[in-house]
């Protein structure tokens, strides 16, 4: 490409010239994720890592993408990038060790109307330490600029991972049997779901600012609605070495409502008990500012439970300590009865949804 029409380019919008910069900038902070899978520097045309190192018989690759939604746009209005990274692996990492995967490798796309060398190394920076919690590589990603698309200073996310599991370790919930309990692993917040919501009650109902201080949250509005979402992926892991868990569930958009009978055998009904945890004080918020139902709380957002295990009711015990010596916070929310509809899981949320 001659400098003629390089620039012509850059005219246009898009400026090659940067985009080098911008992987210059990230080579050092990507490469601190990279362990002894990864077979490629970043920069190349794909990513390569090697799995036949991993010691698995028969493994099975399990995969997973998502993005962190309208939480882009609080992001933004606080003028803060370093975590919502953090978010985008955690969206896809904990979609993937329900199955009992170990996630191996990580790649994200990120696109703007017109690349910001600072904001974008500040989002990968927060990219490559969810990686570094969740155990995994991050190997390759794309960078977009399109005008014309984006508005000035707005950029889209989405991530996507690959993990690993044996394929007769793999958990996908049939082993789920009417008696088992079900453990809730307490979130850091809102995590990435609802936000359209969350912003609509706080921003264009009472006219908050991102800045203002709030005696609810100990926080400002903005700090409360950027914590970053729970990866739980080692204790997870570590607890399962030793521990017989029947199914997960990542708690995300649908809540408790539509989430929950992703893994539920057909006949089987999950009852929640909604006292046996204290939900962190954004939800009630949410719920008495934004005169939200109760029963629309617990289908838009995570209630204060981000990841549920069903376990056997003899493992109770067992799992809550690992889970606490492996620093979550666990609570046993709930059981598993008997649906009485052959062919229709069910979710009881004691009080709200009958």
């Amino acid at each position: 490409m001659t400098a003629h029409s390089s620039s012509r380019y850059t005219e246009a919008g898009v400026d090659i010239d940067k985009g080098n910069e911008f992987i210059n900038r990230i080579k050092s902070i990507v490469a601190k994720t990279h362990g002894r899978g990864v077979l490629s520097d970043i920069g190349g045309f794909s990513g390569l890592y090697a799995i036949g190192n991993l010691g698995l018989e028969d493994p099975v690759l399990i995969a997973s993408t998502d993005g962190v939604g309208t939480k882009l746009t609080v992001a933004k209005l606080c003028g803060r990038h370093d975590t919502i990274g953090i978010d985008l692996v955690a969206m896809c990492v904990n979609d993937v060790v329900v199955s009992g995967a170990r996630p191996l490798f990580f790649l994200d796309y990120f696109a703007s109307s017109k690349l910001d060398l600072d904001q974008a190394t500040a989002v990968v920076k927060g990219i490559a330490e969810g990686c570094r919690i969740a155990g995994c590589a991050l190997i390759g990603g794309e960078t977009a600029e399109m005008p014309g698309l984006y508005r000035a200073g707005d950029y889209d996310l989405a991530g996507f991972v690959v993990g690993i599991a044996a394929r007769d370790k793999i958990i996908d919930g049939s082993d789920i049997r009417v008696g088992n309990k079900i453990i809730g692993l307490s979130s850091s917040g809102l995590h990435s779901n609802g936000y359209s919501l969350a912003r609509k009650v706080c921003f264009a109902e009472l006219n908050l600012a991102v800045d203002q201080q709030m005696k609810e949250f100990g926080c400002t509005v903005g700090e409360e609605l950027l914590k970053p979402t729970r990866i739980y992926v080692e204790p997870v892991l570590k607890t399962l070495r030793t521990s017989k868990i029947n199914g997960l569930i990542h708690i995300t958009g649908g809540g408790f409502v539509d989430n929950i009978p992703r893994v539920l055998p057909a006949g089987c009904k999950a009852i929640i008990d909604p006292k046996t945890w204290p939900a962190p004080p954004i939800f009630s918020f949410l719920e008495k500012n934004g005169k939200i139902s109760k029963a629309e709380m617990f289908r838009t957002f995570n209630m204060g439970i981000g990841m549920m295990a069903l376990v056997d009711d003899h493992a109770v015990e067992d799992v809550l300590h690992q889970f606490e010596a492996f620093g979550e916070t666990p609570y046993m929310i709930g059981e598993i009865q008997a649906s009485g509809d052959a062919d229709r899981p069910l979710v009881e949320i004691k009080g709200v949804i009958e």
